[in-house]
């Protein structure tokens, strides 16, 4: 598969098409191994490749969710990471989300600001996957618990997951927010986010 991505420029599309197809064609190890080669390659879009197979693995493979954790999260590159959250939705996906809770929860209680980044952005739009499509408020209730998170980074992903959800249901996100002490400059930075598409009253 290396050789068909390219390497100049962005494709993410075709590199996650490719993926695609080796995962459908390929054993549960074979992938694994491919994984694991195609992220130590010099070049950012083979390694997305490398992250997409993961999260497909992740589900029936823990060794797969600990290396997107504890590896992938460090990687210094914005795009590696854009792959990372949907790379964790991924496994979400084909475990479920709510026997994905425990994880879901993990993540965004982890010390590595990329890890807890990676849940909130990943899930995006929350309200509209399986569970919490059903159950909004479970959605908030995680999401509301970092609005004091200490990355700006991470904020901003919670505030934007927040504002998702209030376009379908306003009055659960303006329930919510009447509640939080805005004081600190970190809880109304989330606050300014998830506010921003509610009418004022």
């Amino acid at each position: 598969m290396e050789e068909k991505i390219p390497v100049e420029g962005e494709n993410l599309r075709l590199v996650r098409s490719l993926a695609e197809e080796y995962f459908r064609t390929h054993t549960g190890p074979e992938c694994w191994e491919a994984a694991r080669a195609l992220y130590v390659s010099p070049h950012f879009q083979v390694q997305e490749a490398g992250v997409f197979l993961c999260g497909w693995l992740a589900p029936e493979r823990p060794e797969a969710l600990a290396f997107l954790r504890d590896t992938v999260s460090a990687h210094e590159s914005w795009r590696v990471q854009e792959v990372l959250a949907m790379a964790f939705d991924a496994c979400c996906r084909g475990t479920g989300y709510e026997a994905a809770l425990p994880v879901i929860r993990a993540w965004l209680a982890d010390g590595r600001a990329n890890v807890r980044r990676a849940a909130s952005e990943g899930l995006r739009v929350w309200s509209s996957r399986p569970y919490f499509k059903e159950h909004p408020e479970e959605a908030v209730l995680l999401l509301a618990a970092r609005r004091a998170d200490e990355s700006a980074y991470v904020r901003k992903s919670i505030g934007n997951a927040l504002r998702d959800i209030s376009k379908a249901h306003p009055e659960l996100i303006r329930a919510e927010l009447a509640a939080w002490d805005t004081g600190s400059k970190e809880v109304m930075q989330v606050y300014r986010l998830a506010s921003k598409k509610l009418e004022p009253r």
